[in-house]
């Protein structure tokens, strides 16, 4: 699995952990709905600064959008 997958994945969870929807989270990072849809959906790459920007709105440390579970 990519780092694009992994990062969907993780972020859909939080997302859904804190019963936020794409525009709420969207809002939070100040990205557009669509940008953050395609990131949670893997077909574009975030970049270190979105990354950031995901990570405050879900009051994460960014490592936690990009660590792969271990299965």
């Amino acid at each position: 699995m990519d780092l694009k997958e992994v990062m969907a994945i993780n972020m859909r969870r939080l997302r859904h952990d804190q019963n936020l929807t794409q525009e709420e989270l969207a809002a939070r990072a100040g990205l557009s709905m669509r940008y953050l849809g395609s990131i949670e959906r893997a077909r574009v790459s975030a970049s270190v600064t979105v990354l950031g920007q995901l990570a405050k709105a879900l009051g994460v440390e960014p490592c936690e959008l990009i660590k792969q579970s271990k299965r």
